[in-house]
């Protein structure tokens, strides 16, 4: 295993964009910035018999914090984001060695940036896991080298 010298080509599929739209058309990557993961913090154990210190335990669930992506967009294509809004399906985060971390969620977010000339035009994308298929069932993300 290697550490990867580079974060130039990291890119995201979804599994279920709009009909007949590739993603790759309605916007290119500019920096992806995948989920981050969280215990959640300690749980209080202590009791009125611990006699120096407080005591602690972790969590059992792992809580998944959002992703968030600069993309150059395509503005005749806009609608195709807001289409994309909401609808939870498999999304897909391939690193620049072409490991993947698949995940299930929706983008919950598409922010323009101001427009600006001598500037490409970006949009801010944020993707909430929901940890769910479409069935309601827990499924966990996962990795593959």
């Amino acid at each position: 295993m290697s550490i990867l010298g580079d974060g130039h080509g990291m890119s995201i599929t979804f599994g279920s964009p709009p009909s007949g739209v590739t993603i790759a058309n309605i916007m290119k990557e500019k920096t992806v910035t995948p989920m981050s993961m969280e215990g959640g913090g300690p749980n209080d154990t202590t009791t009125m018999r611990n006699t120096t210190y407080r005591t602690r335990q972790p969590k059992n669930l792992i809580t998944m914090g959002n992703a968030t992506l600069v993309c150059a967009y395509d503005p005749q294509l806009f609608q195709e984001l807001v289409d994309m809004l909401n609808v939870n399906q498999e999304i897909t985060f391939t690193f620049p060695d072409n490991a993947t971390l698949v995940v299930w969620g929706w983008i919950d977010a598409v922010t323009p940036a101001p427009c600006a000339e001598g500037e490409q035009p970006t949009c801010e994308v944020t993707i909430v896991a929901s940890n769910q298929n479409d069935a309601g069932e827990e499924t966990a993300p996962v990795y593959s080298p």
